[in-house]
C-alpha cells in the first residue's frame, strides 16, 4: 500500500521561525489579491512548517488564507507524523479526512465562496484540478507568494547554507583519496557518496564525476569509464544538511599538467568566475552577473563552450530562485543566496567547470565555499 513518507532526520528551526514565515506568506496572500494558497508537500511546505512530507494519491496540503488560521489538510494515516513537525506546535487547525471523504472540500472550508487560489508549483494536477473545480475563479500559481519569501534568507537559513558550505568543501578537500587514474567514475562516485554523509549531509542529492570527454557533458553523472591520466575532471557534488539546506560545490581535477591550451582555458575560466563574483552586490541584475563571466569568456574565444547560465538559487531546493541568466532583470537583494558557476565544455575532448555558492550580503559576496579555484592537480 502507497503512502506518504515524512523523513525525520531532518532537524527543523524554532517554532517562531514558522510562524513568522506563515504570517508573512498570510500578507504576501492578501498582497497577491488571493483568498488563499493551498501547498503541497515538498519544499514549499517544508519551507512554512517544518514538515518534509511525500503525497501522492491522497492530498496533503497546508492552505493559508489572506486571513486567518492557516490549515493542514491530510489523510488520517499521514496525521502523527505530520504533527511530529513544527505543524504540532503552530497551532494550525488540522483537517484530517478518510478515504471516502473529500478532501477538497476541507481545503476550501472557511474561504469565501468562489474564493481567489494560488497553488504551489508542485502540487500535482491530480489535486490542483479537482480545486480548480471548485471555484469560478482561475487557479493561479502561488509563485509570486513562495517564491518572494524563499528567494530572502534570513539568518537562520544563511547560517544553515555556510555549515552546508563548509561540509561539501571538506569532502573537495579529500578527493586526492579517491580521485585517481585506474578507477572508474562509478568507484569513485561511490567513495564520495559515502563521504558526503560522514561530512554531515543527510545524503549525496548529486555526484557528478566527469572524466575526460564526459566532463564536456554538464549533466553527466557517472558512468564505468576508466579515468586516465591525462584527463581532466569535473566533479560537482552536494546535499541536504542540518535543516534541508543544501551544498553545491564543483571542483575541476588533474593528475599530471595540463596542455597549454587546456591551462591557457582554465586560467580564463576562474577569470570569468571571479568577475561574475565581483560584479554580485545588492541593486545588480541577475543577468549582470550571467553577463560578467560571460564577456570574459567570449573575449577570450571561449564564448560558445559555455553553454549553460551562470547560476541558481539555492536553499531547501538545489535550484530554485533567483535565477542568474540572461534575460533575468530581478535586482539581487541582501539575503539572497546562488551558485556562480561558469564552465568551458569541449565537445568529446574535455570540460571544466568552477562553482562556488555565494551569498549576498549588504557589504557584497560571501562564498561559502573557500577551496582553492585553481585547477587541482592530484
Amino acid at each position: 500500500m502507497g503512502h506518504g513518507d515524512t523523513h525525520t532526520d531532518i532537524s527543523r528551526f524554532d517554532t517562531e521561525v514558522y510562524a513568522d514565515r506563515l504570517r508573512r506568506a498570510a500578507a504576501l496572500t492578501a498582497a497577491a489579491g488571493l483568498d488563499a494558497i493551498v501547498v503541497g508537500t515538498g519544499p514549499d511546505l517544508q519551507y512554512l512548517t517544518g514538515a518534509v512530507a511525500d503525497t501522492f494519491e491522497r492530498l496533503t496540503a497546508l492552505v493559508v488564507p489572506a486571513t486567518g488560521t492557516p490549515a493542514v489538510v491530510t489523510a488520517r494515516l499521514e496525521l502523527a507524523s505530520l504533527r511530529a513537525s513544527a505543524i504540532g506546535d503552530l497551532g494550525l487547525t488540522v483537517r484530517d479526512w478518510v478515504d471516502g471523504d473529500d478532501p477538497y472540500a476541507l481545503a476550501l472550508q472557511g474561504l469565501p465562496d468562489d474564493p481567489a487560489l494560488g497553488v504551489s508549483d508542485a502540487l500535482p494536477a491530480l489535486h490542483v484540478i479537482p480545486l480548480a473545480q471548485r471555484t469560478a475563479q482561475p487557479v493561479t500559481l502561488a509563485t509570486p507568494v513562495l517564491r518572494e519569501l524563499r528567494m530572502l534568507k534570513d539568518p537562520a537559513e544563511l547560517d544553515a547554507l555556510r555549515t552546508a558550505g563548509a561540509a561539501i568543501d571538506r569532502v573537495h578537500a579529500r578527493m586526492g583519496e579517491w580521485l585517481r587514474p585506474g578507477r572508474t567514475e562509478a568507484q569513485v562516485a561511490a567513495d564520495i557518496t559515502a563521504a558526503i554523509v560522514a561530512e554531515g549531509h543527510h545524503r549525496a542529492e548529486f555526484v557528478i564525476v566527469g572524466s575526460g570527454p564526459n566532463g564536456a557533458d554538464p549533466h553527466h553523472e557517472q558512468s564505468d569509464r576508466v579515468i586516465q591520466r591525462d584527463d581532466i575532471v569535473v566533479i560537482d557534488i552536494g546535499g541536504p544538511v542540518g535543516a534541508g539546506y543544501n551544498s553545491d560545490c564543483t571542483r575541476t581535477y588533474c593528475f599530471t599538467a595540463p596542455p597549454a591550451d587546456i591551462a591557457e582555458a582554465y586560467a580564463v575560466l576562474e577569470r570569468a568566475q571571479a568577475a561574475a563574483v565581483a560584479a554580485v552586490r545588492p541593486g545588480a541584475t541577475a543577468q549582470s552577473i550571467d553577463a560578467a563571466a560571460r564577456n570574459v569568456l567570449a573575449e577570450a574565444g571561449l564564448g560558445e563552450y559555455f553553454i549553460h547560465r551562470t547560476g541558481h538559487g539555492i536553499g531547501l531546493s538545489v535550484h530554485e530562485e533567483p535565477y542568474i541568466v540572461a534575460g533575468n532583470t530581478d535586482r539581487l537583494r541582501s539575503g539572497m543566496a546562488f551558485s556562480v558557476e561558469p564552465g568551458v565544455y569541449l565537445p568529446g575532448r574535455w570540460g571544466a567547470r568552477l562553482e562556488d555558492i555565494v551569498i549576498l550580503t549588504d557589504e557584497g559576496p560571501e562564498p561559502v565555499n573557500t577551496r582553492p579555484r585553481t585547477l587541482t592537480r592530484l
